[in-house]
Order: C-alpha cells, then structure tokens, then sequence
C-alpha cells in the first residue's frame, strides 16, 4: 500500500510539472507580443525615421542659423526674406523629428520640444526680455525656440517695419542667442542618438520603459498634439475654454499653420507604417498589428477613418491663414478636429489594447 501511495504520488507530480511545463509553452506561444520582431521595427525606425529625421533637422537649422546671423550682421529686407525661408525650411524639417522626445531628446531640462516647438509664444513677455536685455538660457519656453524667431522674422507688421525694428541692437542680439541655442540644441540630441541608438534597439520589451513603450507613447501624443493642441485650442474646444481662440494657431505669425499641419499629419502617418525618410516601406506599427488576433481589422478601420481625416485636412486651403478660416469657416475647421478626435480611439486605445501597450500619459481629455 505504501509502495503504490508512493507511485502514485510521484505520478501526480510529473502530471503536475507536465502540466506547468506546457501552460508556460502555450503562454509564451500565445503572446502575441512574442511573436513579433520588435527589434527589427526598432532597427528600421531608429536607422531610416529617427536619426535622418534629426540629421536632416540639424541641417536645416544650421542654415537657419547662418540665415539669422547674416539678417542680423546685415538687416536688409533681402536678408529678412532669406531668414524667412530658411526658417520655413527647418520647421517643415521638425514635423518629422518632434515626435521623439526620449533618450537624447529628454533632459533634465525638458524635452527638446520644450525647448524648441513650444506654441503660441509670448510676444509682451519676448519684448519685455528685449527691452531689459534678458539673453541668458533661462528663458521661458514660450519666448525661445521655433515660434520666437518666427515671431521676431515675421511679427504683425510690413517687411520694412520690422527691418527697421532691427536697428536695435538688443533685439538682434536676441534673435541671434535663441537661434543659437536652437543650433545647439538640435546637435545635441544629434550626438546623442550615435550612442543612443544601440541602447534603443536592444530595449525591445513592451514593458513600460521599454523603446516599444516609449516609441508608441510619443507616436500617440504626437497625433494628439494636433488635435488638442494645433486645432483644439484655437477652435475652444479644450477643457476650460468658452469660445475660439484663434491667435493660438501654430505658426500665427507666418500664417504657414495648415502646411506645417498637414507635414505633421504626414509624418505621423510614415511612423505608423514604417516609412523612412528615404521613402522606403520598412517595419513599422502596421507590421507590429499584422502579427496579433484582430490586428488586420483594426488596420483596416484605421486606414479608413485616417482617409476621412485627410480629406477634412485636404479640405482646408494649404495658403489659407488658419486663424483667419476659424473666423470665417469655423465649421469647415471644426469638421477636421471631430475627425481627428474619431480617428484617437484606433491609435490610442485599440492598438494599446491589442499590441499591450500602456498609454504613460494623460492628454486630459478623456479620451
């Protein structure tokens, strides 16, 4: 009897490691996770998105640069209108690189966005520094970066009013010391990513903290930068508005807010597909879909309600002023945000659900 209790026992116990052995297999084997290669998604975005992004960016802002310190060695309506397009350029340029604010890009300091694309700028605030001859890197981050030299290229006067603004010496010096630290800026987080990009490539996890978890927190935030806050705002459709405010559009000053807009859009769109600088289809979120239960549909709806989105962008003249269309058209504009806050829930919430991600942030609008 002793003999066969032990039998027995042994038995069960084998059947019990047998059993464990095979729902750990059929755990890991069901993980859709698993069953991706994240590495080589985060190979193709970090080698063909990110790091061309930035490199493209550091070029056009060092011709930014030179184009400011040329204007202010020389104020000349020739010199501001060069200035102007070369600012043109490098904003175009930070569409595609402002949606990756970790590793490099997130300092003590703040993220380089802090640094560089905050918007609407504060115009009395950036005069009163002038005015008191504040050119330290203390600044506030509404009075430096991207929107504060367009501002001072392009204020709300004539072409020959704002040259002859120039004649003063401390605004000068102030354009040139925010473009420089612009400049520097940017190199820096170019730098960053020579060595960064091994440490990113390798955290590919899905934990948060994880290159994956990062990479589709600021894709998600970066998509909802445009609907809260280069359309929410100036529409007042953000929490504790109660009517639009139009002179909070992006780029007010150079009334370029829908092209800038629709660059945003774009890139936001090459990152869900994995689409480099160079135009090359590689890995990206669709691939990372197309390898979990229900991921194929969602991409379906997502690619059909993003048409939608794009049409209502299209719609919008690419010369318009925006802050102008908000008056004029309000529901035109207004038809645009609706999509896009439509459009969240397949970007947000259903991948996050399906790829099991975690949403880190809060864009304090229930969605």
């Amino acid at each position: 009897m002793k003999s066969y209790t032990l039998k027995l026992s042994a038995f069960v116990a084998c059947a019990m490691l047998a059993l464990i052995s095979f729902n750990c297999k059929d755990s890991v084997t069901d993980n859709p996770s698993d069953a991706f290669n994240r590495r080589a998604m985060l190979e193709n975005v970090a080698d063909n998105i990110i790091i061309p992004s930035f490199a493209d960016l550091q070029t056009k802002v060092n011709a930014l640069n030179s184009a400011v310190n040329a204007f202010v060695q020389s104020p000349s309506e020739a010199t501001l209108q060069s200035a102007r397009a070369a600012w043109e350029e490098a904003y175009l340029s930070w569409q595609y690189a402002n949606g990756f604010n970790f590793g490099p890009a997130q300092t003590s300091t703040g993220t380089l966005f802090q640094k560089a694309g905050v918007f609407p700028v504060n115009a009395s605030q950036i005069e009163t520094f002038i005015t008191n001859r504040t050119f330290n890197n203390d600044l506030s981050r509404d009075t430096r970066g991207f929107n504060a030299i367009e501002y001072l290229l392009y204020d709300t006067v004539s072409v020959s009013e704002i040259v002859g603004k120039f004649s003063n010496a401390d605004r000068r010096q102030y354009l040139q010391t925010i473009t420089a630290e612009l400049k520097t800026n940017v190199d820096a987080v170019v730098n960053g990513w020579q060595t960064y990009r091994a440490q990113f490539v390798s955290n590919d996890g899905t934990d948060v903290g994880s290159s994956t978890s990062m990479l589709f927190n600021e894709f998600v935030m970066n998509f909802e930068s445009i609907k809260n806050f280069k359309l929410g705002v100036p529409l007042g459709r953000r929490p504790g508005q109660t009517q639009p405010e139009p002179n909070r559009v992006e780029a007010f000053y150079s009334g370029k807010s829908i092209r800038f807009m629709r660059e945003h859009l774009k890139a936001v769109e090459e990152l869900y597909y994995g689409i480099g600088r160079n135009g090359v289809d590689g890995v990206g979120f669709a691939e990372y879909l197309q390898s979990v239960p229900n991921g194929r549909a969602l991409i379906t709806q997502t690619e059909t309600q993003l048409a939608v989105v794009k049409q209502r962008l299209n719609a919008l003249p690419i010369d318009a002023r925006l802050s102008d269309l908000i008056v004029t058209n309000f529901q035109l504009v207004d038809a645009l945000h609706t999509e896009l806050q439509r459009h969240t829930r397949f970007f947000k919430s259903e991948m996050a659900s399906l790829l099991s991600l975690t949403i880190t942030f809060s864009s304090g609008d229930g969605d």
